[in-house]
Parts: C-alpha cells; structure tokens; sequence
C-alpha cells in the first residue's frame, strides 16, 4: 500500500454526480500528476473484473507496506480467498477512487508491456553461445556513465573491466538486447558439466548511459515500419551485417544477478523497484513521481492488442516510464506474453485508489 496522500491542495470540493450523496474530496496534487475525486461508477468495468486474481498481487506488495498500510494490508489478508461480491464491497467501502491526470489536465495516457524472456544459455562459451551477460564489473561507481555498449564491444579497457564477470552466454545478440531491455529473465543454462537447468537472471544495474530505442532509430532512418520485436528482427534477418550498427543505437546495458527457481521461487515473477515479485496481468510499472509503489490502481485501456479492465498494483519502475499516466503492463514469462509485450502500445487510463 501507498503512504497517505500528500497536503491536500485548497481548490474547491468536486460536487457527486446526481443520485450519490455528499461532496467529493478535492483533488491532491503529485509531483507530476493530478489526482481528481471520482465515483466508482466512473470505473469502466469495475464489476466484471476478477478481484481474486489481484489478491496475490496485492499481499506481495504488503509484504513492503509503507507507513500507514498496517490496517489496510490486514484487511486485505483476511479477505484473500474471500468472495468476488466481499472483495468488490470491501472496497467500495474503505477506498475513494482518484482519476489521474496530467499537470496539464489531460486524462489520457500510454499504456506499454514488458515481459520476462526465456532463453537457453550456456555457462561457459561454446560455438553457437558467444553473447555474453554480465554481473555487475568491479568499478562500476567510479565512473559515470561507464562504457557503453559499444565501447564494451570495441574497447580493450572496457572489455577487460569485464573478465570474469560473465555469467552465462546467449546464441543471439538481439536476445541479449531483450534481455537488458525486459531488465530480467529466465534461462534455461548448460552447465560445465552438462547439467541444464533454469535460473533467473535478475536486474542488477545498469552502466548508467540513457536507454534509445533502435525501433524508434529503424523507423527514424526509413528502415522499417515495424518497430515491433517481430518487425526488428525481420530487418535483422535481411541486414545482418548492420546488428552491431542497430545495438549500439541503444547504449544503455544492464547487468545481473543470478537467482534460484527452486520450489515456490518457480511460480513468482521478478522483483520490481517496489522489492516485491511481480504478477502475470496484475503489476504495471509506473513513475513513481505520478503513483507511489505499492498503490492499487484501475487500469482501462482499449486497443487492437488488448482489452483491460482491471485492478492492478503499482510495483515496478523503468527507465522509459516516465509521465503523469504511463504505465507498463507486466504480462509474464514466455513467448506468450513476449507476443503481446512487443506489441501493445495503445491509450490508457488510470485511477488510484486511497483509503477512505
């Protein structure tokens, strides 16, 4: 849960809509973002949605509950497993829901996925796995930014800061690249002695250089008009010998950390910026200068990719999610949800929901 919200600002109440009794609260002010009272008929699905599945999302973030949460994240406890018709009174209850708007007083986002890859890795290099993952490189701090991709890839110094620090190795450059882009990953890795098995890499750092799209660059240069991952690749297909001249558009490298997949691990998703796993189609990534960590959130967004209606839980962050209402939708692992993570850019708009 979300610490209480800040000062109110001294803008006049927001009179209900006819039939409901009272005033709404005024609206609060964020640092980039205007949170304005609403009633929850304004809530596009609210009674279709399958509260259930968002229960788990919701106890892993009271596993980090900010100040304030304590009451709140018992509640939400005793109602895990509860009825659909409990949860949906519960919080008609105790929460007002807040529609988000820009500063400017726009109420219509952009909604992104991101997912967790799959790959087969190698622990050692061998022909077909050459492409190297990091761990963090001794040093890291001292410089900022560090090197970059390129310089990583073409630098006698930089290439040397890194020995030792590889932790498995990738068949495709361009995978490596999701990898680093999704910030986490499983890998189903050979060991020296032939043993396979899946770990996690997770998010460790970064080398401190911006992120850039190379599928906004394709589009930019005319090389493409599907700057979906489907649609890189098919260029990569027919340009191979520009791969490195596609990712070093993208600076921006991270490095990992490996993680056990062993017993209940197998079943969670990699942890966010909120320290707390991730849920399949219940965990967005937010700027946490809009909506605090930790906060539920109603997510509606209508495009040819998806329909969503639902509850969800702020729990992540990342270095393109920047905005008053901008989201990243996290869909899961696997190819599946990588289908639909390279592919879902449509409108958003979003509500947070405060204790009453």
């Amino acid at each position: 849960m979300t610490a209480p919200p800040p000062a109110r600002t001294t803008e006049p109440p927001l009179t209900a809509p006819p039939g409901s009794e009272g005033t709404l609260p005024p609206p609060i002010l964020q640092a980039k973002s205007r949170w304005v009272a609403a009633p929850w008929s304004d809530l596009p699905g609210w009674s279709q949605d399958a509260l259930p599945e968002a229960w788990g999302a919701w106890l892993q973030s009271c596993q980090r509950p900010s100040t304030g949460a304590t009451t709140i994240c018992a509640e939400v406890q005793r109602l895990s497993g509860a009825s659909l018709s409990a949860q949906q009174q519960w919080l008609t209850q105790r929460f007002q829901p807040y529609r988000v708007e820009t500063l400017q007083g726009a109420s219509e986002g952009l909604l992104t996925s991101y997912y967790e890859p799959v790959m087969d890795a190698s622990r050692l290099p061998r022909p077909g796995f050459a492409v190297p993952l990091y761990a963090v490189p001794n040093g890291l701090g001292q410089r900022k930014p560090w090197f970059s991709r390129e310089e990583m890839d073409t630098q006698a110094f930089a290439r040397a800061a890194l020995k030792g620090k590889e932790l498995a190795y990738l068949a495709d450059p361009v995978d490596a690249m999701v990898l680093h882009i999704q910030g986490s990953g499983r890998i189903r890795i050979t060991e020296a002695d032939g043993r396979v098995r899946m770990v996690r890499l997770a998010f460790a750092g970064t080398n401190d250089h911006p992120y850039k799209s190379i599928g906004s660059w394709l589009l930019e240069q005319g090389l493409t008009r599907d700057a979906t991952w489907p649609g890189i690749k098919a260029w990569i297909a027919k340009n191979p010998q520009r791969v490195n001249e596609l990712l070093w558009k993208n600076p921006r490298v991270v490095f990992f950390k490996e993680e056990s997949l062993a017993g209940a691990a197998a079943d969670l998703g990699p942890k966010g910026a909120q320290g707390v796993p991730l849920t399949a189609g219940r965990s967005i990534a937010v700027d946490p200068g809009s909506i605090p960590y930790g906060t539920p959130v109603w997510l509606a967004s209508s495009g040819a990719q998806a329909q969503l209606q639902k509850l969800v839980l702020a729990q992540d962050t990342g270095s393109a999610i920047v905005g008053g209402i901008r989201a990243d939708y996290f869909a899961g692992s696997g190819a599946a949800a990588g289908e639909l993570a390279g592919r879902l850019k449509q409108p958003l708009r979003l509500w947070v929901l405060l204790p009453r």
